[in-house]
């Protein structure tokens, strides 16, 4: 089931936060980056497939809040469904804990 407009109201959100990079996904869609780390990626109105550590997948998919990933399932990466309009802000909120997980990593690095 897809949601109208989803993809178009992710995207507009998310390429605001500082250092993100919005563009076309390989395997079709729009991808955010932040540096060279993918957050993830949209496919259309349909779903967001987006990458943790796996602590935080594993807790995730406990809590009911995402699927594993679609195609691979063992891997930090999930898959989220969009079902209904508030599902939009949700997968904000799930690309946000990727941004700020990653945007934490890289300022260990420095």
């Amino acid at each position: 089931m897809a949601v109208q407009d989803a993809q178009k109201r992710i995207v507009w959100e998310v390429k605001r936060w500082e250092g993100v990079v919005a563009g076309p996904h390989r395997f079709g869609g729009t991808e955010f980056k932040l540096g060279r780390r993918e957050l993830g990626h949209i496919h259309e109105d349909y779903q967001a497939d987006i990458v943790f550590p796996m602590a935080v997948r594993d807790r995730l998919i406990a809590e009911g809040r995402v699927e594993p990933h679609h195609i691979l399932p063992q891997s930090g990466w999930v898959t989220f469904r969009f079902r209904r309009d508030a599902d939009v802000e949700l997968a904000v909120e799930l690309f946000r804990l990727s941004y700020e997980l990653a945007s934490e990593r890289a300022s260990r690095r420095s």
